[in-house]
């Protein structure tokens, strides 16, 4: 369903935090910014002289897409250009609206620009929840000017949006709070005597705030809840928050982690880096955040043998051995105690030499077997056990290196086509160094 936002409607929802409906309204919801002079942070986007904000205050907007985790000023900064532009402004969330509701926001568009020679603004909130067949409804309303866009999403558009759609969008990144600033967001709410609490004599120290900014997590909507949480305990008098009421409104910190959202994969990422960067205790962390939020522990334990493989190799073979062995704990045992076996495999992991010499090879050698002429298997490599082989010339000139010194031969191995190919190069870290030492003294020529 779209919901139609003008100056109008945008001033009351913001300004009348007295009347009888924003009395009641969240604090998060009364607190909403109406003006660059209340917003705080995201100076990379809306700054003084950058292009966003030159944007706004001239009302020449174009379609955009701002894309940022929760709490960070997507809908403030919609709801803000809803107050500061001259053009008819509706909104849509895209879990409720349907191809239909665009339909009629395009024919009310047109009747816009048409009797009242307006613009008209569509904001989509968690825009990434429109599919391909919604999004293209969009497309040629948007290219030809009778839609701006603003959508918003904490997903990564790249992923989520139509490349079509894309492009005839700007995309306007919003960052995660730092606690700093989400300390002054709660200053300002409890000052506010209009909006906010400051018509209650509320004391909180700046210990106590900060302890709010850092539960919060760069998140401004959860900052303010945790604040109007505790407030709700004192007396209409007012009175004092303390940490205590704070961990007793919270319980414990919720992690913001999506199984199947764009943090999921930041998190998955740093996780994996930090082992392959030899940083146990950033790997822990990692571990712990996803433990925490839920995720499937099979899915971390093939994390980490993959990182055994591809990242510690041969310069530590028992990594791998480690990893899959606590793999199949992990799901013998399961939670909670799977935590400690995923711990140590981790640890282990992160702590050992690492080389990906093994992981690059296999990819060299697959690339000249996809793109090049190999050539046939050597006539001394084939096989030699069926009747009528030696006739052939199969394996009849295969030398055995166990039969000499060292159990070993300089016979050739590879087709003519690529005999000097050389896809293994070990890395001089751990047991590595001393295979690479044994194929130097094999391979005089090659290592």
């Amino acid at each position: 369903m779209a919901e139609e936002l003008d100056l109008f409607s945008a001033a009351a929802a913001s300004n009348n935090a007295s009347g009888a409906g924003q009395r009641f309204a969240p604090l998060a919801q009364r607190m909403r910014p109406r003006n660059f002079q209340e917003f705080i942070g995201q100076q990379e986007a809306v700054g003084g002289g950058r292009f966003l904000r030159q944007m706004i205050e001239k009302d020449q907007i174009s379609s955009m897409i701002f894309y940022g985790p929760p709490g960070t000023g997507k809908t403030t900064l919609a709801q803000m250009i809803a107050g500061m532009t001259g053009s008819e402004f509706k909104k849509l969330n895209a879990v409720a609206a349907g191809i239909s509701d665009i339909r009629q926001i395009v024919k009310e568009a047109d009747d816009a620009r048409k009797f009242y020679q307006k613009r008209t603004i569509v904001f989509i909130d968690e825009i990434h929840r429109f599919n391909k067949s919604q999004q293209d409804v969009l497309l040629p309303y948007v290219e030809d000017g009778r839609l701006i866009l603003i959508g918003a999403t904490t997903e990564n558009p790249f992923f989520e949006v139509n490349h079509a759609l894309l492009s005839r969008v700007r995309i306007v990144r919003l960052y995660q709070l730092t606690d700093g600033q989400l300390v002054k967001i709660l200053q300002q709410a409890l000052t506010d005597k209009e909006r906010g609490l400051g018509h209650q004599a509320i004391n909180v120290s700046d210990e106590v705030l900060l302890s709010m900014a850092q539960l919060a997590g760069g998140d401004a909507r959860m900052a303010l809840n945790i604040l109007e949480g505790t407030a709700s305990m004192l007396p209409l008098a007012g009175g004092e928050i303390t940490l205590d009421m704070v961990q007793e409104i919270l319980g414990q910190r919720v992690q913001r982690y999506d199984k199947t959202g764009d943090n999921h994969y930041d998190t998955v990422s740093a996780f994996i880096k930090s082992m392959r960067g030899s940083d146990p205790d950033a790997a822990l962390h990692y571990l712990a955040r996803m433990l925490a939020a839920g995720e499937d522990v099979k899915f971390i334990a093939r994390r980490v043998v993959i990182c055994a493989s591809e990242d510690v190799g041969n310069a530590d073979p028992m990594a791998l051995v480690l990893a899959m062995n606590a793999a199949n704990a992990v799901q013998f045992v399961g939670m909670p105690e799977a935590r400690i076996i995923l711990g140590q495999a981790v640890s282990y992991i992160a702590s050992a030499p690492k080389s990906n010499a093994s992981y690059m090879a296999i990819d060299a050698a697959l690339q000249d077997v996809r793109n090049k002429n190999c050539g046939a298997v050597p006539l001394h490599l084939r096989d030699a056990h069926y009747k009528g082989a030696a006739k052939l010339g199969h394996g009849t000139e295969y030398i055995y290196p166990h039969d000499y010194s060292g159990h070993f031969t300089e016979q050739v191995y590879l087709p003519k086509e690529i005999e000097n190919a050389h896809y293994y190069q070990p890395s001089d870290n751990g047991q590595e160094k001393r295979i690479g030492d044994y194929l130097r003294q094999c391979w005089p020529n090659r290592f």
